[in-house]
């Protein structure tokens, strides 16, 4: 049992038990296994069904990008490659150079299912936008890489 110091009106201290924490409701399931239903709200995040999409916004990026990468082990994505650093990240946010121009890519880093994409804004510069894809939707790997409409 754990206890604290307590004093009284007086000045002198007293141990008195500290209330032990409260177990949760109920455990969590990590999103990987259990995608939250369309139009929920979930951690922060909302999901259509499809894709759930939250904000990690830091004073730094590599304080931003270190939130989502905690973030995706809790959730079941810590399997997923991802870029080393901050930096390395970095490098995803230029747009790709090519023959065509892209007027609506999306500037970051893709690996199915996660997407962690630069916020076009420049007042969010050090935000990052994560985007989860659920696996188990028919015809997933094709909708994530926009072959199908989603």
């Amino acid at each position: 049992m754990n206890v604290a110091l307590v004093y009284d009106e007086f000045g002198f201290a007293e141990e008195a038990p500290l209330p032990e924490p409260e177990a949760p409701a109920e455990p969590h399931v990590p999103i990987r296994r259990q995608f939250p239903p369309a139009g929920s709200r979930h951690l922060g995040g909302t999901s259509d069904g499809w894709e759930y999409r939250t904000v990690f916004s830091g004073s730094r990026l590599d304080r931003s990008y270190d939130m989502l990468r905690q973030f995706l082990e809790e959730e079941g994505y810590g399997d997923i490659p991802l870029p080393a650093s901050a930096d390395e990240l970095r490098l995803f946010r230029r747009p790709r150079q090519g023959q065509q121009i892209q007027l609506f890519g999306e500037r970051g880093y893709v690996h199915n299912p996660v997407k962690i994409l630069f916020s076009n804004d420049p007042r969010l510069r050090n935000a990052l936008i994560l985007c989860l894809y659920n696996e188990q939707a028919p015809g997933h790997l094709l909708r994530f890489h926009g072959v199908l409409p989603g």
